[in-house]
């Protein structure tokens, strides 16, 4: 802890960017930071100094970046997902594609939510030459598509979880943002325990989890957030909003006990 004065505890941003540069070890930060793409170096910077985030910087950086999640992630993900960030990675990842006889694909866009940054592909071959000709910037992160596959959203905060099934019959989006439906999701044993280990992978404190579960009933871990949409949720905002607030106060209680 610092030992010139109190440690400092920061609950917005604009008391973070005000007091930037002054911020040591042992202060805290609480709350989602509005830390544009250009200054995610910040996160290091912060973690460098000893400062206390909630939630942590990991966290943070892996819910604005699906690339990062695809790197960290990648062994609980559809075989064969991967972030490509130039020509080089397409070029290889074609080869790999051919070899396994893997169809139509999906792309995701680094920093897109709710299901606008999705696109499906009838080949690897037709994403390479869209990105060739500047139809899609990297990077992005590429996967077969699976399909009739059932989208899980699960909603973890504290002691507190659901499930629900997402589905669309008109399109691949099953966000409900896109036209789902939704209902009702039982979570299996295993698949509660993979949503426990990407939260503890990635140091989440809360999480929106997506799960995709194949036609066999093959479950893969799809995406993870801070913060989502609650359509389709039993907890109304009002309660999510109190139980965020629970956790964040907790926090700093834990902190400065120490």
């Amino acid at each position: 802890m610092n030992t010139g004065r109190p440690p400092l505890v920061l609950t917005d941003n604009r008391s973070f960017r005000t007091h930037l540069s002054e911020l040591g070890s042992g202060d805290i930060v609480v709350g989602l930071l509005n830390i544009k793409p250009t200054e995610q170096v910040l996160f290091l910077d912060l973690v460098e100094r000893g400062i206390r985030l909630f939630p942590s910087a990991l966290a943070q950086q892996l819910s604005r970046s699906k690339c990062l999640q695809a790197l960290v992630y990648k062994d609980w993900m559809v075989p064969h997902t991967f972030v490509a960030r130039d020509r080089h990675d397409m070029i290889k990842q074609i080869n790999v594609y051919g070899r396994e006889k893997i169809g139509a694909v999906v792309t995701k866009q680094n920093r897109f939510n709710c299901g606008l940054g999705i696109n499906l592909w009838s080949s690897i071959e037709e994403a390479y030459n869209q990105v060739c000709f500047g139809s899609l910037e990297y990077p992005f992160v590429i996967q077969p598509f699976v399909k009739a596959a059932i989208d899980v959203r699960v909603v973890i905060i504290g002691d507190y979880s659901e499930a629900y099934w997402r589905s669309n019959p008109h399109s691949f989006r099953n966000n409900m943002f896109c036209g789902g439906n939704s209902g009702e999701q039982r979570l299996s044993s295993e698949q509660w325990d993979l949503c426990q280990n990407v939260m503890q992978r990635g140091k989440f404190p809360n999480a929106h989890i997506d799960l995709m579960v194949t036609a066999d009933g093959t479950t893969y871990f799809g995406e993870i957030n801070l913060r989502g949409g609650l359509k389709g949720a039993r907890i109304s905002g009002p309660e999510y909003q109190k139980r965020i607030k629970a956790m964040e106060t907790a926090f700093v209680k834990s902190i400065c006990r120490t």
